[in-house]
């Protein structure tokens, strides 16, 4: 006779059973207990009500389908104006915001301890008097740094011979009594005198750009309202400057240039985009000559350019726009090079076209296009060519002069994040460029392209200690539901169990082309050490395996990116490092997407879900062309508007309009009342749909009420933000009590 063998796997181990099972039941129960790890870490506030939001249902008809939403009440329908005044955010919206807020703090009040303990130990990894490496330009050096205690930037200057340190503008000082302050586009002046900056005071990223004069220290009476957040491309010789405005939704739709000393009211509209699916953006070439005017969507350039020293000059059209095809200039001598997809180059290849007429028809291949090697930028210098590029989830620096000799910078970690700094100065010989793992402090090297040396000029202090013998970096290769293998970098401390049992934090994104690095992060490590392993995705729709990586994760390929990341929770189990019900999902915005829709596949696989500002509503948000982001996401996602078929796509995965009727782990979102990029309601709409529509769920919703998409620009008030997120990730972990390992001090 013979006995079929059935085979279960649980937690990474395998159990033969024989016909039928002959242990004892309450034995299989208690063991099965364990390795589901079936505690309610949150069972002691089960019985705190949740806020009772209103219902007012409206119903919505779309290519003959129906859909019934209680909670479309909650976007205010001044939106617009609560952007640019958060006080004018209707009563019964405020109300509901702010129950959510003191629910949450109810709920988490036991954290208050755990939550203190992190920032402490988070700020205590941070050099709070921290500087970054003076970037040469001309006869001066310039950087910023940071004071003790203090939040923002110190924006600074020295001669490059020697001399005494000039502060050019200290975000500190400038705060004044703001509750959100942002400073972001500080740029010097071509000849040196000057300086320009844009500020935010309501975190809506309406950025007021400002001008002062280095050496009294005055502000001109210039000021620019409602810019990007970029700020000011100077001409040649410092008369003026180039700056995107944004309109009132919030898209940056007109460039502009502005003659110092000019009513801004009269300054020259440069280019405007007619089109919401383009926005734009200004940048000029590393060889100081050129100012391109780029209209880009999701998958389409458009590049116009005029000569830094003739900026009233009519902009010149590089090519036409042409759907799928996009292209970044750059100058060197009497051509443009560009990098482009062009002619099914799908990971890029470089182009040369001659300035004189730089039509696509007279664009010649000068890098080829690899396919597997996808070209992420690069930089002209005088007498020598940068890449940057990805092959296999890894990042890579090549060199070459333009003879075509070239070379590649080496790297031997596993995992790994490569930042390169073109600087100011075009004729040069020295490579500015970062190097950082997982358990790697970054590291700050000037490369010298011709002798091939590089020079280590800084390596980031841990005030704290770190000790990197402690931890490992370590790669897997998870198998998705059709084949392909998705890379997991994961930092775990060397003396974690791997038992099938530990705590997993797995973060992912996935949308745009956007990888996310395998970089070292103080942060985390409060986590890791407490036995956390933590686990980055490199799930389709990032480009992390190059372009072709990002484009089988959107449009009708899109539920990929949901399936890779569940096999990559998956991979980690087979792989023995967790089991089911041990792992907390965490992104933010498209990130949000990602666990939103993740959970709703599987929700039985789960501890917990973090979603910071997440993008969950989306077809209401996609149909709607009047928010800020939607016409370009069209390319991103589909349009349900227009097409029945791409309103399937969406349908099949939003997490908002696929909550299913079963148990579903703790989930904490997070928004910003000034979030333009993913409103408030969004968040605030899923929360109260999941407590109709799920099952035994904890959901809780923290609202910033003076942010917007980022959370705080200050660098501790961050941390405080960042501790309510794992404070509840570790609680949903059942970690909460978990003392951190202890490190030497540097």
């Amino acid at each position: 006779m013979k006995i079929k063998l059935t085979v279960i796997a649980m937690a990474g181990a395998a159990f033969a059973v024989a016909g039928c099972d002959q242990r004892p039941a309450d034995v299989e129960d208690k063991e099965k207990a364990e390795l589901m790890n079936d505690r309610d870490p949150f069972a002691a506030v089960r019985e705190i009500a949740p806020p009772e939001i209103e219902k007012r249902p409206l119903e919505t008809t779309q290519h003959g389908i129906t859909r019934t939403d209680n909670y479309t009440w909650l976007r205010d329908e001044e939106w617009q104006e609560v952007l640019r005044d958060p006080s004018t955010l209707d009563d019964d919206i405020r109300a509901v915001l702010e129950a959510e807020n003191a629910y949450y703090g109810e709920v988490t009040q036991d954290l208050d301890q755990l939550r203190k303990d992190l920032f402490d130990e988070m700020r205590a990894r941070i050099k709070e008097d921290d500087s970054r490496v003076p970037q040469p330009d001309g006869d001066w050096k310039y950087w910023s740094k940071f004071r003790e205690g203090g939040e923002y930037p110190i924006f600074v200057r020295a001669p490059r011979a020697g001399g005494d340190e000039q502060v050019l503008y200290d975000g500190d000082a400038e705060r004044g009594e703001s509750k959100f302050f942002s400073v972001r586009g500080v740029a010097h002046s071509p000849d040196h005198n000057l300086v320009s900056y844009a500020v935010d005071r309501l975190g809506s990223e309406y950025y007021t750009i400002s001008v002062r004069n280095i050496e009294t220290g005055e502000d001109y009476a210039d000021r620019i309202e409602s810019a990007d957040g970029s700020g000011a491309t100077w001409n040649a010789n410092s008369s003026g400057f180039f700056y995107v405005e944004r309109d009132d939704n919030q898209r940056p739709v007109r460039v502009k240039y502005h003659a110092l000393g000019a009513d801004p009211a009269d300054d020259a509209l440069v280019y405007e985009e007619k089109d919401d699916s383009f926005f734009l953006f200004v940048s000029k070439s590393q060889s100081g000559d050129y100012i391109f005017i780029h209209a880009d969507s999701q998958i389409t350039s458009e590049v116009r350019y005029v000569r830094a020293d003739a900026p009233t000059a009519a902009p010149v059209l590089i090519a036409a726009r042409e759907t799928g095809v996009e292209y970044f200039p750059e100058h060197y001598g009497d051509e443009f090079l560009i990098r482009t997809n062009a002619g099914g180059a799908v990971d890029f290849k470089i182009v040369k076209a001659p300035i004189a007429d730089p039509g696509q028809e007279n664009w010649t291949d000068w890098i080829a296009h690899e396919a597997g090697s996808y070209i992420a930028t690069f930089a002209p210098f005088k007498d020598y060519f940068v890449r940057a590029m990805r092959r296999d989830a890894l990042p890579r620096i090549v060199v070459s002069t333009y003879d075509g000799v070239e070379h590649e910078v080496a790297f031997d970690e596993a995992a790994y994040a490569i930042g390169i700094d073109a600087g100011y100065e075009f004729d040069t010989q020295t490579l500015r460029f970062s190097y950082e793992s997982p358990s790697t402090p970054e590291q700050t090297f000037d490369y010298d392209m011709g002798a091939r040396t590089r020079s280590l000029l800084k390596t980031q202090e841990v005030p704290s200690g770190h000790d990197q013998s402690l931890y490992v970096v370590e790669r897997v290769n998870a198998p998705a539901p059709d084949g392909a293998e998705i890379p997991v970098m994961v930092l775990r401390l060397k003396s974690t169990p791997m038992d099938g049992k530990a705590p997993v934090l797995l973060y992912g994104y996935g949308s745009y082309g956007a990888t996310i690095p395998d970089s070292f992060s103080t942060n985390i490590l409060p986590l890791v050490d407490r036995g956390v392993v933590y686990a980055v995705a490199h799930i389709r729709g990032g480009a992390a395996k190059g372009r072709q990586w990002y484009l089988d994760g959107k449009l009708e390929k899109k539920m990929t990116t949901f399936t890779d990341f569940a096999a990559a929770a998956d991979g980690l189990i087979a792989e023995g490092y967790t089991s089911p019900k041990r792992i907390v999902i965490y992104g933010g915005s498209a990130g949000g997407l990602l666990v939103g829709a993740t959970v709703n596949l599987r929700p039985e696989l789960f501890a917990g879900v973090i979603a910071a500002v997440p993008f969950v509503d989306v077809i209401n948000t996609i149909s709607d062309g009047e928010l800020p982001l939607t016409p370009p996401e069209w390319e991103e996602w589909g349009n349900p508007i227009t097409s029945a078929e791409e309103y399937g796509w969406i349908a099949e995965y939003s997490p908002y309009d696929n909550i299913a009727n079963v148990d579903y782990p703790p989930v904490m979102a997070t928004s910003g009342l000034t979030d333009y990029r993913v409103t408030y309601w969004e968040p605030a709409k899923w929360i109260a749909r999941l407590r109709e529509e799920a099952k035994d769920g904890l959901f809780v919703h923290r609202v910033n009420m003076g942010a917007g998409h980022g959370g705080s620009a200050a660098r501790f008030e961050r941390l405080e933000e960042r501790a309510h997120l794992y404070a509840f990730a570790l609680k949903a972990l059942g970690k909460e009590d978990a003392e951190p390992v202890e490190h030497k001090k540097q």
